[in-house]
């Protein structure tokens, strides 16, 4: 996923380990309550579209815990691909598929990946601007299936204010590495999700004053 080339350290964390495969300790925290939402919210069977997949971490988690899925990492960084697959590699997740380029951010991508159940993305829509967050977001809804869900988790501004000190000072620190970025109110995201012709699921809260956003495409 194109992340911006200099970043805050705090804004994607990975450190090498063992056979190529990288390692992000909030990866690792937030593994757990994902898992419970996409379990809620997501389908039992059919194709996962994960954009952004980062390390490979949630990916192989994700993918040996509900074999029902056919599960499809993206990530536009080969380095990080090399990591995905390599988490896969080490993973008991044989529907697990080997790491995809995608740009999520570019216009089309929705059309060359149709019939998904169920996209997720996981931390990104706060290290994108605006115009490309919307850029995925009405992508993902072209490449959902009827009733097919699309979950976003990650750090939003609630109406417009952080909502703690240290969710204050990363968006101040994002946004001054970028202007373009930072977090996204989530009232807007949910708009942007309405205007895709999405309907709002739930929007649910979860660890770190992170929010789990779910939408669907009518059926």
């Amino acid at each position: 996923m194109p992340r911006r080339e200099r970043l805050p350290d705090t804004a994607s964390v990975a450190s090498p380990g063992e056979d190529g495969r990288l390692h992000a300790p909030s990866a690792e925290r937030n593994t757990g309550p994902i898992l419970s939402l996409i379990r809620h919210h997501g389908p039992a069977a059919g194709n996962v579209l994960e954009l952004a997949s980062g390390t490979g971490q949630h990916a192989a988690a994700f993918a040996a815990a509900l074999p029902g899925l056919d599960w499809q990492p993206t990530e536009i960084d080969p380095t990080r691909r090399a990591s995905i697959d390599a988490w896969a590699a080490n993973a008991q997740a044989p529907k697990l598929r080997p790491a995809i380029a995608l740009d999520a951010t570019a216009p089309g991508w929705g059309a060359a990946h149709p019939g998904q159940d169920m996209i997720l993305t996981v931390n990104l829509l706060h290290l994108i601007s605006t115009p490309e967050a919307r850029i995925l977001i009405a992508e993902a809804a072209q490449a959902l299936a009827p009733d097919g869900r699309l979950i976003v988790y990650g750090p939003f501004l609630r109406a417009g204010e952080t909502t703690s000190e240290g969710d204050a000072s990363f968006d101040a620190s994002l946004r001054a590495q970028d202007p373009e970025i930072g977090y996204k109110d989530d009232f807007d995201v949910i708009d942007w999700m309405h205007e895709a012709g999405l309907i709002l699921v739930d929007v649910v809260e979860m660890p770190a004053n992170n929010l789990g956003i779910v939408a669907r495409r009518p059926a």
